[in-house]
């Protein structure tokens, strides 16, 4: 006889924390050259947003209202292609896609790019509380080896 499972019972062993790090992963960005990685991501927060019923135009509007220039659909076809080598975004257009996306994973790629995270402001104060906790522990360590050097000297 087999048990059968309560799908009203949560498994306590398929809990997985949530992710700290902001960022899309190496299977968006992938390898290659530089514009190509740009347009890859460009390309998959347009996905993601028509994913939600935001078409490009609408996108376009959006980074126009936000940057205060106009953008087209066009111009953002171009960018999230590979294949235009010309027309990369801008930094304030790039700005303005995060906006009218919100897809907040994009500003994970230059910084990973030097080997730095983008986290939630909700996780600052607890990193820079673990470094504090840190930095006390070391003190005391120096501490205790101090005063048993001093012992030792009596």
């Amino acid at each position: 006889m087999t048990k059968r499972r309560d799908p009203l019972t949560k498994d306590l062993f398929a809990w997985q924390p949530p992710p700290v790090a902001i960022g899309y992963g190496d299977d968006v960005t992938g390898r290659g050259n530089l514009d190509s990685r740009i347009a890859r991501l460009v390309g998959r927060a347009l996905r993601d947003a028509k994913d939600d019923g935001v078409g490009r135009a609408d996108i376009a509007d959006r980074i126009s209202r936000h940057i205060g220039r106009n953008v087209s659909a066009g111009m953002v076809d171009k960018w999230a292609s590979e294949a235009s080598d010309e027309h990369r975004i801008p930094l304030d257009a790039f700005i303005g896609l995060v906006h009218a996306t919100n897809a907040k994973e994009l500003l994970g790629f230059v910084p990973g790019l030097f080997g730095l995270t983008v986290i939630e402001d909700e996780y600052a104060e607890l990193i820079e509380e673990r470094l504090i906790e840190d930095h006390i522990e070391e003190m005391q360590a120096r501490r205790q080896l101090l005063a048993a050097k001093r012992k030792g000297k009596r």
